[in-house]
């Protein structure tokens, strides 16, 4: 694509990075098949080489309109398009270039700015937890909407307190621990019965994502920066003990998040290196499995509990599938723990339509995506539905009476269920 970049952006670093990345599209519109708001809506505005276009007029001096900033704000973020394309156009770098353009040209009505002041402060606070615990008190009386968005409490369990040589780190998240905090304490009893020691940086919060992607990119770099410092001791021990194997994400909304930490702070003297350096460890919890799996199957002995549920359909997220670009491991790896682990038949590649806040910003194509995904997930009539994903498995929830888990606590349950054996 030929581009004549303003002046104003030619010589800026988001100008360049823009300017080669257009560069590459060759505007074949193979992305707008694969795409969900172009499905739903047609509009070519809607779609990957239409937002494109978009940007690309704004970078080369015309004046964004809030339907600009509209057509942009209805992009999932999936990055299904980056999957599709054949000429490997970094679509989500350039859709955060043109979203911070644009939001810092086109002022939005004070009710859209107060709802994002609130999504961003509220979910990121430490009051988060205790609001979410009293929401979870009374959820049988909220209303209808709002109970979708509170999940039932569940007891977590005991974390394991026996220490082991090998660690890796773990991000705990600014939603998780209040809303489903099974997800952590089952993923720090998987890794124990493999011999490894979870470890939790307490002063580690936010990955970046919520304000990132709700019109606050310096904010969101001062959490990365917050969080490499938390981790670092773990990463570079100053008393010449061995570092943390690695930085395990079991959100893969904040793994692809914290991967894109060495970009996001490439021109920052003082943390470009510290950022490299922790994108490299950082590693979803599939991507540990071939080195799992043979603990826990020894654990297991003669194969899964028979109370445990074994029809099982995965939906992975697009944070792991397209924005991770992993694909296959969970289904192979459970598979060989005994569980029958399928796809859905049809649209497995396309969002549920939670996609972070999305599902607040844009209720309407949200509910549209996420029943159009229960529809042909559970047209495999599983057991449980599996994902890997907080904000895809309470956004599920919401829309089905088939529970709906991470893969870990299955994992979790079934070993619970096993005769205990000293990991190796």
């Amino acid at each position: 694509m030929q581009t004549r970049l303003a002046a104003e952006f030619l010589s800026t670093p988001d100008g360049q990075t823009a300017d080669a990345i257009l560069r590459r599209c060759v505007h074949c519109g193979f992305c707008t098949a694969t795409c969900p708001t172009y499905q739903l809506l047609g509009d070519e505005l809607d779609g990957p080489r239409g937002r494109i276009y978009l940007i690309k007029q704004v970078l080369e001096g015309a004046e964004p309109t809030r339907a600009t900033q509209q057509h942009l704000d209805r992009c999932l973020t999936c990055r299904n398009c980056e999957s599709t394309c054949p000429s490997g156009v970094e679509y989500g770098h350039l859709l955060d270039i043109g979203r911070k353009m644009v939001e810092a040209r086109v002022q939005r009505p004070a009710g859209e700015r107060a709802v994002r002041w609130l999504l961003r402060e509220g979910l990121t606070s430490p009051l988060f937890g205790p609001a979410m615990r009293l929401g979870q008190a009374v959820r049988d009386v909220l209303p209808a909407p709002l109970q979708a968005k509170v999940p039932a409490r569940r007891d977590a369990g005991a974390w394991p307190q026996m220490p082991r040589p090998r660690r890796v780190l773990m991000l705990a998240g600014c939603v998780q621990p209040a809303m489903m905090p099974t997800i952590n304490a089952a993923t720090a009893r998987v890794l124990d019965a493999a011999g490894l020691q979870t470890v939790v940086a307490p002063k580690a919060g936010c990955c970046g994502a919520i304000r990132f992607h709700l019109d606050d990119q310096v904010g969101a770099l001062d959490d990365m920066r917050a969080n490499i410092d938390a981790w670092w001791p773990w990463i570079e021990p100053t008393d010449g003990s061995p570092g943390v194997e690695a930085i395990v994400m079991n959100a893969s909304g904040c793994g692809v998040m914290v991967k894109d930490y060495a970009h996001a702070l490439r021109h920052d003297p003082a943390y470009a290196e510290k950022a490299r350096r922790t994108s490299d460890l950082t590693r979803d919890l599939s991507e540990l499995l071939p080195d799992l799996v043979p603990a826990w199957r020894q654990r297991l002995g003669n194969g899964l509990p028979a109370a445990v549920p074994r029809r099982l359909v995965f939906h992975p997220p697009c944070t792991l599938q397209h924005g991770q670009k992993l694909r296959g491991g969970v289904e192979r790896h459970l598979g060989e723990l005994g569980f029958e682990v399928t796809l859905a038949r049809q649209e497995s590649h396309l969002c549920c339509g939670s996609a972070g806040t999305y599902s607040v910003l844009q209720p309407t194509l949200s509910r549209q995506l996420r029943d159009r995904k229960l529809g042909h997930l559970e047209a495999a009539a599983p057991q449980t539905i599996v994902s890997a994903n907080i904000g895809c498995i309470t956004h599920l929830l919401s829309g089905t009476s088939t529970p709906v888990r991470h893969w870990v606590e299955v994992v979790d349950e079934a070993l619970a269920a096993s005769p205990a054996r000293t990991p190796a």
